[in-house]
């Protein structure tokens, strides 16, 4: 086996991390193995009551062991100080490694995924193979993708609105995860088949991506009010945990994977936004001044010469990534350019969210209106929004990627706004989804993330994804047909792991415990930090 770059301490502290927990995890399942089997003669030799009160607890048992974590599984590792935990672990408290079998497996599997996504990515063992693209086969899998949805999928909701109690619909959870869901296909397919003629269309996509950000964070901020900081670890942990790990185990820069330290910044913006003086949030005056506020920030900070270099210098050690094809540009280079291209959509986004109750209340008084006044209403929005969309594409979308890249910053409201105001036109589109494309929607970050090691191949630290990963050499189809499966497979995995874990490590109403985690989770890295520098310098001081 061929291992493509050197050895790194990140990756031995993983190791390091991963073997014991496996280990425990294995020894964890032998000892229920053993109770289980000692409860069977238990029970043979028991009356039907006792039988019956031994089946509840197996069902509780059964719970925890399909992954999910129970109460009072839940409770005992919360209700443990960290240091009392780490201590049973590592003397393997039989107890204590029954109590917390479903976390062991958890942490277990999300380090074997991670194991194959090197093994995929950057040994020789799997093969790898050139992309191809081809415009009818591009747009064939998509329009068959959609024709099975809608056949398979298509579903009418009637949740009510949070702000006025009716089924209105408009812009809901079930929509925007649709709209993830759809973008995304083509976002991967763009990547997986080169197809560079639709480069501006993903810069779109993109850009509704980080709408979203301002748009969700924003209206949970205002309505909730909740500015905690359980919620906001919460946050911090969906957007970066997996991420943080694929950085370590495949050495790549924490840019490579651009999606999300740029939703990680706008999120900490709309966050500090609505977080300063929360309590005046309700005036309108005070939420103008905070979004000229972020409109300024943004302007100083990326419009001015020079300021963007000084202001985020200091944080190039995170935000700095060097492309091994283009090893003479600067390294906050992609940064720039990555966050500076949506900008201010985020804020687009917020300005969205805050005017969404009055766009509800507007769309309710017109469902009421009579059929004529409606139906003309109805034609005249969806007649201005198509010309408005015609005349963006025809002078805007069809520039060359360069010259779009310009203009892109400022006008990529436009293709949103039509798109919004077309998906929303009647009360039927509003209230009817694809399925299908709203559970595409819900795991995008883990797909985003996992395409660059386990659908696709870079073969090397910081490399771009130029290689496909071929199981079937010389059958593309069918090989793409189980890359596909596997990595959509491994996704979803992901995202249950990513939130099964959360809910271990993050208490949401104790935020002592908070931070008995955090600074237990730093002193255990440290430590294996350092102990992987110590075995990685034994072979050099020994020759």
């Amino acid at each position: 086996m061929v291992v493509s770059g050197p050895i790194t301490p990140g990756q031995v502290s993983f190791l390091l991390g991963v073997i014991p927990v496996f280990i425990a995890w294995i020894y964890s399942e032998f000892l229920e193995y053993k109770k289980s089997a000692s409860h069977s003669k238990v029970r043979s030799d028991n009356n039907l009551v006792e039988l019956g009160k031994e089946t509840v607890k197996e069902d509780d048992r059964a719970v925890l062991l399909e992954g999910g974590l129970t109460r009072s599984a839940s409770a005992k590792f919360h209700s443990s100080s960290g240091k009392t935990n780490l201590i049973r672990f590592l003397t393997m408290e039989d107890s204590f490694l029954l109590e917390n079998r479903a976390i062991l497996r958890a942490m277990a599997e999300f380090g074997a995924i991670l194991v194959y996504f090197y093994i995929c990515d950057r040994t020789n063992l799997l093969g790898e193979s050139t992309k191809n693209y081809n415009r009818d086969l591009f747009l064939f899998l998509y329009a068959l993708l959609i024709i099975v949805s809608a056949m398979t999928s298509l579903t009418k909701h009637n949740d009510k609105s949070t702000f006025s109690g009716k089924t209105m619909q408009y812009l809901s959870r079930h929509q925007t995860e649709e709209w993830k869901g759809w973008m995304q296909v083509l976002f991967l397919m763009y990547h997986y088949f080169a197809a560079t003629e639709m480069y501006n269309a993903i810069r779109v996509f993109i850009a509704a991506y980080v709408w979203m950000t301002g748009f969700g964070n924003f209206s949970y901020y205002y309505i909730r009010k909740d500015f905690s900081l359980a919620r906001f670890t919460q946050m911090m942990w969906r957007l970066n945990f997996f991420v943080a790990f694929c950085c370590i185990v495949l050495n790549n820069d924490y840019t490579l994977y651009y999606i999300c330290p740029m939703h990680t910044l706008f999120t900490l913006m709309v966050y500090g936004a609505l977080g300063i003086f929360n309590k005046y949030n309700e005036i309108p005056s005070v939420m103008a001044v905070k979004i000229l506020a972020c409109f300024l920030v943004v302007i100083f900070i990326w419009e001015i010469p020079g300021v963007f270099e000084i202001f985020w210098s200091p944080l190039s050690f995170l935000l700095g990534y060097t492309d091994p094809a283009k090893p003479d540009l600067s390294r906050l280079h992609e940064w720039h350019f990555r966050s500076g291209l949506d900008r201010y959509i985020w804020i687009i986004g917020m300005i969205y969210a805050y005017y969404h109750p009055n766009v509800e209340k507007w769309m309710e008084k017109l469902e009421e209106c009579e059929t004529k006044r409606k139906f003309s209403i109805k034609a005249s929005v969806i007649a201005v929004s198509l010309f408005v969309g015609y005349m963006w594409y025809e002078y805007i979308y069809k520039l060359d990627k360069v010259t779009y890249n310009k203009y892109h910053p400022y006008t990529s409201w436009i293709p949103i706004t039509v798109y919004i105001c077309l998906r929303n036109s009647t009360q039927q589109l509003r209230s009817c989804n694809l399925t299908l494309f709203a559970w595409l929607g819900k795991i995008t970050l883990e797909t985003y993330i996992s395409q660059f090691h386990i659908w696709l191949r870079s073969d090397m630290p910081n490399g771009q994804p130029k290689w496909l990963l071929s199981f079937i050499p010389e059958y593309p189809l069918l090989n793409f047909m189980l890359t596909t499966a596997i990595y959509i497979l491994i996704s979803h995995r992901l995202f249950e792991l990513t939130n099964t874990l959360k809910s271990v490590f993050i208490p949401t109403k104790d935020d002592r415990r908070l931070l008995h985690n955090f600074i237990a989770g730093v002193a255990i890295s440290l430590c294996l930090y350092f102990t992987s520098l110590v075995l990685l310098h034994i072979p050099h001081s020994t020759a």
